[in-house]
């Protein structure tokens, strides 16, 4: 479960003097709401399954990530892992990096929030998948998992969508 290190949207941020960029001064961070969503959702398929499933949660980012990191193994995340990079990052790189975590980690499944609260930029789901030659989900609302294929629903402007992927593949999760 990719995790991003994003600005609490409940505090007042304040652009910085320049105006270019925000004042991080005494900003909190928290998990980005929506890989909060996908954490979650990895620890409920860990509780349904009846083999075992470890849950992994992925940070890209310095060593200020680490109360983030530490945030999903409260939740109950097994293991957390720390891509220490300090540039700036976007949704290609980060899916680069992802990659390179994927081919090392061997999971059946990424599941990870759709966008992030601070960009809303909605693309590293789609690049990982095109990375790895993967099937997707994208905007999953429900999962059902059986028998080396998945279940998604996903809210569409029609209504409900449910699709089918066989795993591996990448689900990004909405509300």
């Amino acid at each position: 479960v990719p995790t991003k290190r994003v600005p609490d949207t409940d505090q007042k941020i304040r652009i910085r003097e320049d105006g270019a960029g925000i004042d991080e001064g005494n900003l909190p961070y928290v998990v980005n709401p929506f890989d909060a969503i996908a954490v979650e959702e990895a620890l409920r398929i860990r509780e349904s399954e009846t083999d075992q499933v470890e849950v992994v949660a992925v940070g890209i980012g310095s060593d200020e990530y680490e109360s983030e990191l530490r945030t999903s193994l409260a939740m109950g995340a097994d293991r957390a892992i720390l891509v220490e990079c300090v540039d700036a990052l976007d949704p290609w790189n980060v899916a680069k990096i992802l990659l390179a975590v994927v081919h090392r980690e061997m999971p059946e499944l990424v599941l990870m929030g759709k966008q992030a609260v601070d960009d809303d930029a909605n693309q590293t789901g789609q690049f990982l998948a095109a990375l790895l030659d993967w099937p997707q989900a994208t905007f999953a609302s429900q999962l059902e998992l059986g028998d080396q294929r998945l279940r998604v629903s996903r809210e569409t402007d029609a209504g409900i969508e449910v699709v089918s992927v066989s795993l591996p593949a990448v689900v990004t999760t909405d509300l």
